[in-house]
């Protein structure tokens, strides 16, 4: 990998970097309905995909991510799709090549690669050769296109970490990966941070960046973040949290962890280790503006104490859902 790759070079600098927000959720509140089928916006409506990338470069993010989530063959076979995984990938490269490129600062383009969607053989149809080939086909798409960077995300069995991760490798671009921790600290096939530490160690062809994305809300982020350096301490972390767990109001799904919860976010993060600090489902362009404006006020700090990541995050989330639960009690009551 050459210092000329902006990825490469953006954390050779050492600079804590931000990452962008929620592009499925930010589609569905647009307008996408369930069912529907994301990536194919990329081709039909553009200007919408465009809109939300240009609105999370404007909020301060300096990595973007395309809208590739479930592009490859297997996801996309849903939607009878399956052989357009070059054209939509390409297609969702060049909208955020545009957009990162008309910035007066460096944006990253990173490809998303999103999970396969099937379960690996013993307990699902996929064996481990046809992971494999389905990771590389979407990652020969995204790099050919002319994405920075690969970026492995929401992952949770040891199976399809390592497709994916061998896909990503054999392309002369880097790669990142990040797990959702979900569950009790761990994946959602019992996968745990510090694990992820070790095996990132073990590999000769590690991705360039790992952590964490998705799962309940920044406390749990920031904690995979605390594991993995305390078992890799020459990882660059990633934290990519939701904004806590969604809630019903009336008829609408609503996130618990507004704008107002990032500085704390940031400040955990920067001092567990994280280089890279996003937000994933329920975020918006307000939230990036939060980290932004956190990442670049942040003092240094000595790393924390466990218990002060949840009594500042984990708690935080929890209070918001308590307090909305015996609102709604009292209504009800």
């Amino acid at each position: 990998m050459t210092a000329s790759n902006p990825f490469q070079r953006a954390i050779d600098s050492g600079r804590v970097l931000v990452a962008d927000g929620a592009m499925g959720t930010t589609l569905f509140s647009l307008g996408l309905e369930g069912g529907g089928c994301p990536e194919l916006l990329n081709l039909e409506q553009a200007d919408l995909i465009h809109k939300v990338h240009a609105g999370f470069v404007d909020a301060g993010a300096d990595i973007i991510l395309t809208n590739t989530f479930g592009g490859n063959r297997r996801r996309l076979s849903l939607h009878g799709l399956q052989k357009r995984v070059g054209e939509l990938n390409a297609a969702a490269v060049a909208i955020a090549r545009q957009v990162a490129d008309a910035s007066d600062r460096e944006v990253i383009v990173a490809g998303s690669v999103g999970p396969t969607g099937d379960l690996f053989e013993p307990l699902g149809p996929l064996s481990q050769d046809e992971g494999i080939s389905v990771f590389a086909e979407q990652c020969e798409a995204l790099a050919e296109a002319g994405a920075d960077v690969l970026w492995i995300e929401t992952i949770s069995s040891w199976e399809e970490l390592n497709a994916a991760a061998d896909a990503a490798a054999t392309f002369d671009i880097p790669f990142a990966t990040t797990l959702s921790f979900d569950t009790n600290g761990r994946t959602m096939m019992g996968i745990s941070p510090g694990a992820v530490g070790e095996w990132f160690l073990g590999r000769a062809d590690a991705p360039l960046a790992v952590g964490a994305n998705c799962g309940i809300g920044p406390g749990d982020a920031v904690a995979a973040v605390y594991d993995i350096i305390a078992s890799a301490p020459t990882a660059v972390p990633v934290a990519k949290a939701n904004c806590g767990i969604p809630l019903f109001e009336t008829d609408r799904l609503v996130y618990p962890v507004g704008p107002e919860g990032m500085a704390d976010y940031v400040d955990l993060a920067i001092r567990s280790g994280a280089q890279i600090i996003g937000t994933c489902c329920g975020s918006t362009p307000d939230h990036i503006a939060a980290v932004r404006a956190a990442v670049d006020a942040h003092v240094p700090g000595d790393r924390p104490e466990r218990s002060e990541i949840e009594e500042r995050l984990e708690a935080h989330a929890l209070a918001l859902a308590a307090g909305r639960e015996r609102r709604e009690g009292r209504r009800r009551g």
